[in-house]
């Protein structure tokens, strides 16, 4: 049996890698279906963004994702480095049915907490093998730690 070089899989990874995370946009998605009603009906910050922003913000920050351990798996990262990775997928994924599904605001808050601690793990880590990889991931750290704020203050105005 012949297998492809490493560079002859690399397209196949990025796909592979673009499937795992739209999967997990799939997960918040159908957990989302009255997330735009369950937003707008909760008391928010002044400094809430709209409701329609989140759709254009998540699907560049998913390419993101996918792209950044893409890049860290061509650079020859270990399983357990990419656990990081994957934990972030997993809280990622669970998110958003915690926290628009069941209307967990506070367990979501605590979830999302973890989540920011992954992601920043996982920056870290990727950042060892590259750097391009870890850039990557700072956008998604940035928007996670504003969702922690928002999802606080949430907590906070509907008591």
């Amino acid at each position: 049996m012949t297998t492809l070089p490493r560079s002859a899989r690399s397209p196949l990874a990025l796909a592979g890698f673009l499937a795992v995370v739209a999967a997990v946009a799939v997960v918040g998605s159908l957990a989302a279906t009255q997330s735009r009603a369950v937003y707008t009906g909760l008391a928010q910050p002044a400094w809430a963004p709209p409701s329609w922003l989140f759709g254009p913000v998540w699907t560049v920050l998913y390419v993101l994702i996918a792209v950044s351990g893409w890049l860290f798996w061509r650079a020859s990262g270990t399983r357990r480095e990419f656990a990081w990775y994957a934990a972030g997928l997993v809280l990622n994924a669970a998110w958003t049915p915690l926290f628009f599904a069941a209307g967990a605001y506070t367990p979501a808050l605590v979830e999302i907490v973890v989540l920011d601690v992954v992601v920043a793990g996982t920056l870290v880590v990727f950042r060892r093998r590259s750097k391009a990889a870890a850039a990557l991931q700072v956008p998604y750290l940035a928007w996670t730690l504003f969702a922690t704020a928002l999802n606080a203050a949430i907590v906070l105005l509907n008591p």
